[in-house]
């Protein structure tokens, strides 16, 4: 019955050539570009470091599979778009994921199963999941040859749709859907990722985001004391407690507040003035700025505001500010604060192009696990396109692009007694630029 799947089958003709097919190839995959990432990862060391917080629970005697080569294994097929874990068992015989971990691709075992990678997902304790997170917050310090003289940390919430009874889920009326929030924090200059965090589907109070910038922060701050940090979030994040902190703590924030009846007051003949000076002038759209100090009831001190007006033939739209910065109303609003909508593509690389949304496990701390694999699998995508020189076209690509282009190419392996031998397709449209990135990476790699 295995001969019967190599007999041919027959395609229409071609300049009147008969032709045939066969699945007779050999040892051929869809995914040579994955040698490129395992080069990447050698020389960031992902994988290792996020193995040494997980502590091994296993009969060493029955041990066939450890857990780096199942974290580098996972991250990888993530990174190629196998986002899903029944992918695993698809690619268990794939010579080119057996090679990323360090297998032969023909004489070496098969890789794990898709049972295998589930119970490593489940394996991690909290107190594991918590190293891995600082491991990652460890992994962002790492990426830079020296201390920046300063960072911006990006920090915002997602939608992550909840189709099942997962632990926090909650009902968010303003999706009308049950779902979870995870924060997503980045480096506003680089997109470098610094830490991702599952959390329940509600708005995240001052104490819960005072305690995420403490920790992360500290930790930050353990590698590169004397750093400048700037942290700018909208206004789910201007809460009191979380500019208390940063005020003893010597760091800047530029956050986005809500309007109440105060502010409105504040401004209120400022807004007036703009809507008539629109009405007189008879144009589309006219902005202004305010700069003011404010301070609520329940605060200890009164904080620097900027308030954007704009009048339209719509009415009229009014966004307030709160930060620690000095400088003009309109820098800090137009150049400081709205940096930070670069933030939604990086959200969108992560969450959409490499799917870390699929966090469809029962206990979240399995989801958390995922949630990390997939900031690995960011790393190594952002790495690659890093390295793409700046006269290339996909220099600002998209990580999908840069896998259609790089990753996903054919490949034939052979495998001799000393020698593995790869082929790729000779009309491959970016081969130029594959052997630069496997000459780099390959040099900077241990």
């Amino acid at each position: 019955m295995e001969e019967d799947t190599l007999l041919p089958f027959a395609f229409p003709a071609v300049a009147r050539k008969k032709v045939s097919a066969a699945f007779d190839g050999g040892m051929l995959s869809s995914d040579a570009g994955v040698l490129l990432l395992r080069n990447v990862e050698k020389q960031f060391g992902i994988a290792q470091r996020l193995s040494a917080c997980l502590k091994e629970k296993r009969d060493a005697e029955f041990i066939k599979h450890t857990v780096e080569e199942m974290r580098r294994r996972r991250v990888f097929a993530i990174a190629a778009g196998d986002e899903d874990g029944n992918d695993v068992d698809r690619l268990r015989y794939d010579p080119v994921f057996k090679m990323a971990v360090g297998r032969p691709p023909e004489s070496g075992d098969p890789l794990c199963s898709q049972p295998t990678l589930s119970r490593l997902e489940n394996a991690p304790s909290r107190t594991e999941l918590g190293r891995m997170m600082l491991a990652m917050v460890d992994q962002f310090c790492s990426s830079y040859r020296r201390a920046p003289k300063s960072i911006i940390l990006d920090v915002d919430d997602t939608f992550d749709a909840v189709h099942g009874n997962q632990q926090l889920s909650l009902f968010n009326a303003h999706y009308d859907e049950r779902c979870f929030l995870p924060i997503h924090i980045y480096e506003g200059g680089s997109g470098k990722p610094v830490a991702m965090i599952l959390r329940e589907g509600k708005t995240p109070s001052g104490k819960e985001v005072r305690t995420i910038l403490k920790h992360v922060i500290k930790r930050i701050r353990g590698h590169w004391p004397k750093v400048d940090i700037l942290v700018r979030g909208d206004s789910h994040y201007g809460r009191h407690e979380a500019m208390e902190w940063c005020e003893q703590q010597g760091v800047d924030y530029v956050f986005g507040f809500g309007t109440n009846a105060t502010l409105a007051g504040i401004i209120r003949d400022d807004a007036d003035a703009l809507c008539v000076e629109r009405a007189t002038s008879g144009a589309e759209k006219v902005r202004s700025f305010r700069k003011f100090r404010y301070g609520a009831q329940s605060w200890t001190c009164e904080r620097r505001f900027v308030a954007r007006l704009e009048a339209t033939e719509k009415g009229r739209d009014i966004r307030y500010i709160v930060t620690s910065l000095k400088g003009s109303a309109k820098h800090l609003y137009e150049t400081v604060y709205c940096g930070r909508g670069e933030m939604e593509n990086f959200i969108k690389l992560h969450k959409a192009q490499l799917a870390s949304d699929r966090t469809s496990c029962r206990d979240p701390r399995a989801n958390q696990f995922r949630l990390i694999l997939h900031t690995a699998a960011y790393w190594l995508m952002h790495a690659v396109r890093k390295a793409v020189p700046r006269r290339s076209a996909l220099f600002r690509a998209e990580f999908a692009t840069l896998r259609l282009r790089l990753i996903k190419i054919a490949a034939r392996v052979v495998e001799g007694a000393a020698r593995i031998r790869i082929s790729l397709p000779s009309a491959c449209p970016n081969a130029a630029l594959f052997r630069h990135l496997a000459g780099r990476f390959a040099a900077t790699g241990p």
